[in-house]
């Protein structure tokens, strides 16, 4: 049942239109769904920190990348992230758990946000969890980039099988 995963973390910032128009380069209809999964984390990882606005637009970016997803199917239900920590360094932390309920091992992308107190988004990330053996549960741990304070919320927002 062990599960391999990567984990990339991105909110907006001034480089965000170079950082998604990188992000853009070499994409294709032939990519396989990990392919795409993977392009999408590195995506949503190469925006760097900032502005409110350009966490809206990573966090839309990241929305895409997952709609790109082929062969995808919308398993938000089957996802779970627990209550985040802040570790020493500063950065918050959500343990994110996976049940495959199909027949055959599959994989995820999944979409965790953080938030502020006052439910601001701060960050997202995506999350990969792959080759989930079928009727098993996986976890993967979500890391965030940059100091945090205060309490943080972390919510599933998307979540794809593939």
């Amino acid at each position: 049942m062990a599960a391999r995963h990567r984990t990339r973390w991105a909110t907006g910032g001034a480089a965000l239109a170079l950082a998604l128009a990188a992000a853009l380069t070499g994409c294709s209809g032939y990519d396989s769904p990990s392919d795409t999964a993977s392009k999408a984390e590195s995506a949503v990882g190469s925006i760097a920190s900032g502005a409110s606005e350009a966490v809206e637009s990573a966090t839309a970016e990241a929305q895409r990348r997952l709609d790109d997803i082929q062969d995808g199917i919308d398993v938000k239900g089957d996802v779970k992230a627990a209550p985040p920590t802040v570790g020493s360094d500063g950065r918050a932390r959500s343990e994110v758990t996976v049940d495959n309920t199909d027949d055959a091992a599959r994989s995820f992308a999944v979409q965790v946000n953080f938030t502020d107190a006052g439910n601001q988004l701060i960050d997202t990330v995506i999350v990969t969890v792959s080759n989930v053996q079928a009727g098993h549960s996986a976890t993967a741990t979500a890391r965030g980039t940059h100091d945090v304070s205060g309490e943080v919320g972390a919510e599933v927002a998307r979540a794809v099988r593939y």
